[in-house]
């Protein structure tokens, strides 16, 4: 039986940076975001429902990201339909990936994994986490959002100290030799759960 852990944490805490170190440890790692564009790509699962609920939202065959947030600016309501069709799209893949994955250790990176409640699905869960200063520093350095747009997005996650509160294992990622130590840590510890199971 593989070990399931769910690894989350806010915008710009290093996440997609942590879940390299644990594919690097021999872990397998699946992405939520990732499972998202495959979702909309040409062929993926979410393209006729999302173009039955939404037309607009479809480009070349393929669900457009940036018309979907046209939609939502347009009509807030549209996100809880959009999530309607698009989580359970998500929870499948995610559990094909489970059942197809020989790995002892399986790690989900799930951005929001504690606000849609996933939680309980997974044996522990890590969350990152690093100062807020160095959190804002990261998120402008990429010149992909705007001040308002970062704290837009900040506004509809759950605070970071509640998330580190719920998580089974916290890693700060204030240096990328702090936060691998972190990880071996984290695995050895499962490792040794696994064993006394």
């Amino acid at each position: 039986m593989s070990f399931r852990l769910g690894l989350t944490g806010s915008i710009g805490m290093g996440k997609s940076t942590t879940a390299k170190m644990f594919a690097a440890e021999g872990c397998a790692v699946w992405d939520a975001d990732a499972a998202v564009h495959r979702l909309y790509a040409v062929g993926g699962a979410a393209v006729a429902p999302m173009g039955a609920a939404f037309p607009q939202a479809i480009r070349d065959g393929a669900v457009s990201r940036d018309a979907l947030k046209v939609i939502i600016g347009q009509d807030p309501s549209a996100l809880k339909a959009i999530e309607a069709i698009v989580h359970p799209l998500v929870r499948d893949d995610r559990a094909a990936f489970a059942l197809s994955n020989p790995a002892q250790i399986l790690v989900f990176d799930i951005p929001l994994l504690f606000e849609t409640g996933s939680e309980a699905e997974f044996d522990a869960v890590a969350c990152v986490t690093v100062a807020p200063e160095v959190q804002k520093s990261r998120v402008m350095e990429r010149g992909t959002m705007t001040e308002a747009q970062f704290d837009m997005i900040l506004s509809k996650q759950m605070p970071i100290a509640e998330k580190c509160a719920r998580a089974d294992f916290v890693i700060e990622t204030d240096t990328l030799e702090h936060a691998r130590a972190q990880v071996q840590d984290v695995i050895n510890q499962i490792k040794g759960r696994m064993q006394h199971a």
